[in-house]
C-alpha cells in the first residue's frame, strides 16, 4: 500500500510502498478514504515533545474510511462500516481514569499516528473498541477533521463549564479555533474571537462570533474588559505563544475558567497570586473521549458545524507541512485518499 513515512526526526516524509498491516482478533482494518492533517503531526515527525513517537512512523490521526476486515472477537462492527480512527488509539480500560470516563488521560493510552501508525496511508489498523462510526449524512472529507480538531474544541468547551448565555473567547481562530467558534455558538454561548487578519475576521464573524479582536491592533484582554465591563466566563486558548496565553488569562473574569488546548514549545508563567485571589480555574484539555466524539459528530450531522477545508493529495505532504509551519492555512487540510 502507499503511505507517507517519517524515517527519522526532522527529515522530509517519503512516499513508500509498505505492507498492508495485519490485524489481531480485537482490531479492524480500515481502508482510508480521507485523512486530516494536524499540526500535531508536524510535532510528531520533528520529535518536539518530551514523549517521543516511534520511528519509522506513518503519521495521521484524523483518518476515516471503510472497514475491510474485522477481528474474530469483534461483534459490534462489520465490513463496510464507515468509521474514523481518532487520536486516542487505545486506553487500558481498567485504571481509575478509564473507569471514571477520563480515558484520554489514561497513563497507558496510545495515540494514533504517534505510538501507532496512522492514517497517511491506504490502510490503517485500529482497535475495534476505539473507532467511532460516522453518521451517514457526513462525507469522508467533512468527517476527517472532526476526529481531532472537532472533538478537541468541543471537549474544551465542555471542560470550561460555560453555560448558554455565557461569554467565551476563542484565542486563535484557525484550524482549531474556527471549529470552536461553531461549537460554542451551537451550545448557546456568546463568542469573542481573537486572532489577526481580515481573513480570520471575516470567517469568525460569518461563523457566528459576536466580536472579533485583532491582537495586532491592541490588547485583546483590555478590549474584552471594555466590551463586557468584566471578563469572559471562559477562554479557550488554542494559541501556542506566550502573548496569546497571557492575553487569554487576563481576559477571564473572576471565577472564570481558562482552558488550555494549544501545546507550546516552552513553559508559560502562571500568575499564582491573581489565580488564587480571583478564583480563576486553569485546566488542560486533550482531545476527547469516544462519547465526546459521538456528540461532536452529532452536531455536524445536524448541520451545526462546517469545517473550512482545503483538499490536497498525499504526495504534497511535505509542502503542506511547510505551509502549516508558516501559518498560511486558515482552516484544515484534508488528504483525499479515495
Amino acid at each position: 500500500m502507499k503511505a507517507a513515512v517519517a524515517h527519522e526526526f526532522n527529515t522530509p516524509l517519503t512516499i513508500d510502498d509498505v505492507p498492508i498491516p495485519a490485524i489481531n482478533e480485537n482490531q479492524v482494518l480500515v481502508n482510508i478514504k480521507a485523512s486530516g492533517v494536524c499540526h500535531t503531526d508536524i510535532h510528531a515527525v520533528h520529535g518536539d515533545w518530551p514523549v517521543k513517537p516511534k520511528m519509522p512512523l506513518i503519521p495521521g490521526h484524523e483518518g476515516v474510511g471503510v472497514i475491510t476486515e474485522v477481528g474474530s472477537n469483534v461483534s459490534h462492527l462489520k465490513v463496510g462500516d464507515r468509521v474514523g480512527i481518532p487520536f486516542l488509539h487505545i486506553a487500558c480500560g481498567h485504571c481509575d481514569y478509564c473507569l471514571e470516563g477520563k480515558e484520554t488521560i489514561c497513563p497507558d493510552c496510545k495515540y494514533t499516528g504517534y505510538h501507532i501508525d496512522g492514517g497517511y496511508a491506504d490502510y490503517c489498523r485500529a482497535e475495534a473498541d476505539y473507532v467511532v462510526k460516522i453518521p451517514d449524512n457526513i462525507g469522508f472529507i467533512e468527517a476527517a477533521p472532526l476526529f481531532c480538531a472537532g472533538v478537541t474544541t468541543y471537549k474544551a468547551l465542555k471542560v470550561s463549564k460555560a453555560k448558554p448565555g455565557d461569554w467565551v473567547s476563542i484565542v486563535g481562530a484557525g484550524g482549531l479555533g474556527h471549529l470552536a467558534i461553531q461549537y460554542a455558538v451551537a451550545m448557546g454561548l456568546n463568542v469573542i474571537a481573537v486572532d489577526t487578519g481580515e481573513d480570520r475576521k471575516k470567517l469568525s464573524l460569518e461563523l457566528g462570533a459576536s466580536h472579533f479582536i485583532d491582537f495586532m491592533d491592541g490588547k485583546p484582554d483590555e478590549e474584552i474588559q471594555s466590551l463586557l465591563h468584566t471578563g469572559v466566563h471562559a477562554s479557550i486558548c488554542t494559541a501556542v505563544s506566550e502573548q496569546g496565553f497571557e492575553s487569554a488569562y487576563a481576559s477571564v473574569r473572576r471565577g472564570g475558567t481558562l482552558v488550555l488546548v494549544g501545546l507550546p514549545p516552552d513553559d508559560m508563567p502562571l500568575p499564582i497570586f491573581d489565580t488564587v485571589i480571583n478564583g480563576i480555574t486553569v485546566v488542560g484539555s486533550i482531545v476527547g473521549t469516544r462519547r465526546d466524539l459521538e456528540e461532536c459528530l452529532d452536531f455536524a450531522s445536524r448541520g451545526k458545524i462546517k469545517t473550512d477545508i482545503q483538499v490536497r493529495e498525499l504526495d504534497e505532504i511535505n509542502q503542506i507541512f511547510d505551509e502549516l509551519d508558516s501559518g498560511n492555512i486558515t482552516g484544515r487540510i484534508v488528504l483525499d485518499l479515495h
